[in-house]
């Protein structure tokens, strides 16, 4: 019997690994957000102008809140358009940042909460492991 021929398996390029991870992170944050929308009393609040545990929803908690999620979004394609030096260093610490938030933010929150949290870490420290770990090109 023959053996059936093997699965092509291209070497995918850092930089695109990178984008997709970024864009997966913000799936996970997409449905998290969502699904917390199911919790019992969360509508209430946002009807009562409250945002969770940061008080009355101000302008400036939803810039601020506009600008962290802006940020993973962006990673998305600043991930491949940054210069490879400019793009390793901001995955880098922006991986470890966003790695921090979601960890603070998941004691106490419910269980589908705290299991895309932790896919959310989980892909937010390969972000910085494959930052860091950045293929090098012998030099001529």
């Amino acid at each position: 019997m023959a053996k059936p021929p093997s699965l092509e398996d291209i070497k995918v390029p850092v930089r695109l690994k990178l984008s997709a991870l970024w864009a997966s992170l913000m799936f996970c944050y997409i449905y998290g957000d969502y699904f917390g929308l199911y919790q019992p009393g969360n509508l209430q609040d946002m009807l009562k102008g409250q945002m969770g545990p940061l008080g009355p929803t101000t302008q400036g908690v939803l810039l601020g809140t506009a600008a962290l999620m802006a940020i993973p979004s962006l990673m998305v394609f600043l991930s491949l358009a940054l210069p490879a030096v400019l793009s390793r260093w901001f995955n880098a610490a922006l991986g470890v940042a966003y790695a921090i938030i979601i960890l603070i933010s998941m004691p106490g929150a419910w269980t589908f909460y705290q299991f895309l949290g932790v896919i959310e870490a989980v892909l937010s420290l390969y972000i910085v492991w494959l930052a860091w770990h950045w293929p090098r090109v012998a030099s001529a």
